[in-house]
């Protein structure tokens, strides 16, 4: 087993960080969304040890993050709408799915062997520091054990991958919570995975968006019908019950749960998604694996569609189960 080691993210720290990057290995790393588990994206064997540190299904295909649209560029193929919503969101939490330039270097594994590759500039100083002291792209999925409840903090990243990874870059909270906003721009533009960056947002930049429908093939990460999951059973659009341990929004959330965590008692969209995964963390070991939590119905515009992309996929019925 792998010892795990915490950094500060300083001089020395991100010196070793990128000293372990250059040898192939993983760190953790905060960006404004969730910890990612950063490997070289042109490393097909570090690329490769993330898949199984995380134990994710290798079709899942891996975001890659850089320092600037000058690094996207020398990856991917841009359009006038792909430097419009560059523009306007990068540095930030929104990826792009664009056609792959040839002869970029990535592994193959980072794409799942598709003719695209998702990529984003993360806004958060120590993810822009890593990237820039070891001048490449580093893959970087979030840094939990595939389909759990994603890392906002990096005590959450240990619980999940301590044992498994070089190192944790400590950059305390998220500020933002949910993951990245994907939105497909290889043909039509059409939203993958909602995300940090509201659709209305996008559209107000590049007009009409179209959705990711059920059934069609996987073509980003976050796509999986079951992700995000707490070992307790989820039960959504509910109010508190005395059984269970209940995720308030809004004024007046405490009612009659045996506990009851409040996304964001002002009904902030914005306080609830920073809070999410930390609080669907602590209502998993409150509830434990055979308890319930019930979640109330949350606002689905702006960032609440994202809360609710994640709470669904949450909720949905685990592969383990056989119901899925």
């Amino acid at each position: 087993m792998t010892r795990t080691e915490t950094l500060l993210p300083d001089a020395p720290g991100l010196a070793r960080a990128v000293q372990i990057l250059r040898t192939g290995g993983l760190v953790a790393f905060p960006t404004e969304t969730v910890y990612g588990l950063g490997g070289d994206a042109r490393n097909s064997r570090a690329v490769a040890g993330i898949y199984e540190a995380k134990g994710r299904p290798r079709f899942n295909p891996l975001i890659v993050h850089v320092a600037d649209l000058a690094m996207a560029e020398t990856f991917a193929v841009f359009d006038s709408r792909a430097r419009a919503l560059a523009a306007a969101f990068w540095p930030g939490p929104l990826t792009l799915v664009l056609t792959l330039r040839p002869d970029t270097g990535l592994s193959p594994l980072v794409r799942a062997e598709l003719d695209t590759v998702a990529i984003r500039v993360p806004a958060h100083p120590v993810a822009q520091a890593l990237i820039r002291a070891y001048c490449g792209p580093l893959a970087a999925p979030s840094a939990n054990p595939s389909g759990r409840v994603s890392p906002t903090r990096a005590e959450h990243v240990a619980q999940g991958l301590s044992g498994r990874i070089a190192a944790i870059l400590d950059g305390g909270p998220c500020a933002v919570g949910v993951e990245s906003t994907i939105l497909g721009l290889a043909g039509e533009a059409k939203l993958l995975r909602p995300g940090g960056v509201a659709m209305e947002e996008i559209e107000a930049r590049i007009g009409p968006v179209a959705l990711h429908q059920p059934g069609e093939a996987l073509t980003a990460p976050g796509q999986l019908a079951s992700h995000y999951a707490p070992a307790a059973a989820l039960s959504l659009n509910c109010g508190p019950e005395p059984d269970a341990v209940h995720l308030g929004f809004g004024p007046g959330a405490e009612g009659i749960a045996r506990v009851t965590l409040n996304l964001s008692p002002a009904g902030s969209l914005t306080e609830a998604a920073a809070n999410l995964f930390h609080m669907l963390r602590e209502a998993d070991r409150l509830a434990g694996p055979k308890g319930r939590i019930t979640a109330a119905p949350i606002p689905d515009h702006g960032i609440g569609r994202a809360i609710n992309d994640r709470l669904a996929r949450a909720a949905a019925p685990r592969p383990s189960d056989g119901s899925a």
